[in-house]
């Protein structure tokens, strides 16, 4: 018996000296803890939410029709290609979400539909149009929403911030929470940047580079497009690159004659990494490639000698090096006078991923810091006035029984903190709620405990065999009720959002402690009382 009884004192100072540990970075003695100490923590500790610490909290709206644009247009330019090395004089054009072929020749169809047949044909007067079918648009805007929530996912989790919650909202919204967040403008410019990284040729031998102004002032993109935007071949486009005066510091904006054709894109990317240019003193971005990414830069490059090869990212050029030999090795950079901060956050997005289609924002809240000390000391006041009430209750009408009971409610509390900080979960104010409601369940089951106790007293067992009866009796019952609420909250966490996840989390972790505290906790004191002497009477 003294050995059982001992087992679960061992256990108990354990588990209790544990939770102690987890929830230390909690505390303000934490900071007083030596270096390696903190360093080596196995937990962070629990983390305040979005409505406690304040934050930002964002809608998006991904725009599929972008999406389902942007893959029409590549299938586009595979065909332009594709036509073109057949010697035929077919046109391809891009027109809305349409792909427009004139005059539509028998071979021209014939290599469409070969590699495309799930294009949607449409016969006009000397013309065929493709487009996508109705089944075809709904996977890519669906697809494009599911790559945005992993792209967005992987920033921000680059960006380092603590527990953020992406999530997915309606057919085409994405909702990202930053508690805590320190610089919500650079946050904003990092997810909603699209990355797409794109390596196009410079058209310089066209007439139409010749008339282009050398630079101009930021602002003036619109006039030049107007005016020269006519005049450049179908093929070509005109984008712009951003340069910076090394001794003024003055910003110019240069007009770049490109075609409008991708030669390769940051799909063949693996890694981005900033580094230091010597000459300048000044950070890049290096880029590598995977292997087939390698070999398409090689062939680009040997085939492009001597001409510029732009390197684009969202529509903006931030380099346009002559190629002067054949490059191998899959190796490329990107610079463009950068500051340390934006050279880093230029990789975080491309080693993130581009986003398959733009993002539109819809909503931006700022939860500022003053209304999460609020909801602090409110769910404080909560908690400790149900504490209170409870543990009083208890002792009023249960007296030394209730004692026990008081110490299995503030064991219960202090293992569900541990575990909380041991998981590095996030409190919310849902989760204060759910923390409150174990407390309640906590004590409940000591009611069923002793009131099984005061039957078997009235019975005319004496104290000892009452207990031994009591918690024989009800376990049972406890553990069938802690069971039921247990798989209720696994429902809560499989099909709730973020608030109520995090009450399903704190209620779970309750119920599950509580069935230790009730059952062991409470029983290891009942039986070091009957382990000292004959208890005549029980106080209950």
């Amino acid at each position: 018996m003294k050995k059982k009884i001992l087992w679960r004192i061992v256990l108990i100072g354990a588990v209790v000296a544990a939770s102690v540990v987890f929830f230390l970075p909690n505390t303000p003695a934490f900071k007083y803890m030596p270096a390696w100490w903190q360093d080596n923590m196995p937990a962070k500790g629990i983390s305040l939410g979005l409505d406690l610490q304040g934050g930002s909290h964002l809608v998006y709206e991904v725009k599929g029709d972008e999406a389902v644009r942007n893959s029409t247009q590549r299938i586009a330019q595979a065909l332009q290609s594709a036509i073109a090395e057949k010697g035929l004089k077919d046109q391809v054009s891009l027109v809305g979400q349409d792909i427009r072929v004139v005059p539509g020749s028998l071979d021209a169809r014939k290599i469409i539909e070969n590699n495309y047949p799930d294009l949607v044909v449409h016969e006009g007067a000397g013309m065929v149009t493709y487009s996508q079918s109705a089944k075809t648009v709904r996977e890519i805007k669906g697809n494009a929403v599911d790559q945005a929530l992993e792209v967005i996912r992987n920033r921000v989790d680059q960006f380092g911030v603590a527990e953020p919650v992406v999530q997915r909202q309606g057919e085409n919204e994405v909702v990202v929470e930053l508690p805590g967040i320190k610089d919500p403008a650079r946050a904003l410019k990092i997810i909603g940047k699209t990355a797409l990284l794109e390596f196009k040729i410079v058209d310089d031998e066209s007439t139409a580079a010749a008339q282009l102004p050398g630079s101009i002032m930021p602002g003036e993109e619109g006039q030049v497009l107007s005016q020269f935007g006519g005049k450049i071949p179908q093929d070509d486009e005109i984008l712009f690159g951003r340069v910076t005066d090394r001794d003024t510091g003055a910003t110019r904006e240069v007009p770049y004659l490109v075609k409008k054709q991708a030669l390769l894109t940051g799909a063949y990317l693996t890694q981005a990494r900033v580094a230091i240019d010597p000459r300048f003193n000044e950070p890049y971005v290096e880029l590598k490639f995977n292997s087939e990414g390698a070999k398409l830069f090689d062939q680009i490059t040997a085939q492009n000698v001597k001409k510029r090869l732009a390197i684009i990212l969202d529509n903006n050029v931030y380099s346009a090096p002559v190629i002067r030999e054949r490059i191998s090795g899959g190796n490329a950079q990107i610079s463009g006078s950068f500051s340390m901060q934006e050279a880093k956050d230029l990789s975080i997005v491309l080693n993130a991923g581009a986003l398959k289609a733009p993002l539109r924002m819809l909503q931006n809240v700022t939860v500022g810091p003053s209304l999460g000390r609020d909801s602090v000391r409110a769910g404080e006041k909560a908690g400790i006035a149900a504490l209170i009430v409870v543990l009083g209750f208890m002792i009023f009408y249960y007296r030394v029984s209730g004692v026990i009971a008081d110490f299995a409610v503030i064991l219960n509390l202090l293992l569900l903190m541990g575990a909380m900080a041991s998981l590095n979960a996030t409190l919310s104010l849902p989760g204060i709620a759910g923390v409150i409601l174990a407390i309640g369940m906590a004590v409940d089951s000591n009611v069923l405990m002793f009131e099984r106790m005061r039957e078997e007293l009235r019975a005319g067992k004496t104290p000892k065999a009452a207990v031994e009866s009591g918690y024989h009796k009800a376990f049972w019952t406890i553990f069938d009720s802690h069971v039921t609420t247990l798989i209720t909250s696994a429902v809560l966490f499989q099909f709730g959002t973020g608030p109520i996840k995090g009450f399903a989390v704190t209620l779970s972790l309750g119920v599950a402690i509580n069935l230790f505290t009730a059952l062991i906790g409470t029983k290891t004191i009942f039986d070091i009382l009957h382990m000292k002497k004959e208890v005549r009477k029980l106080s209950i």
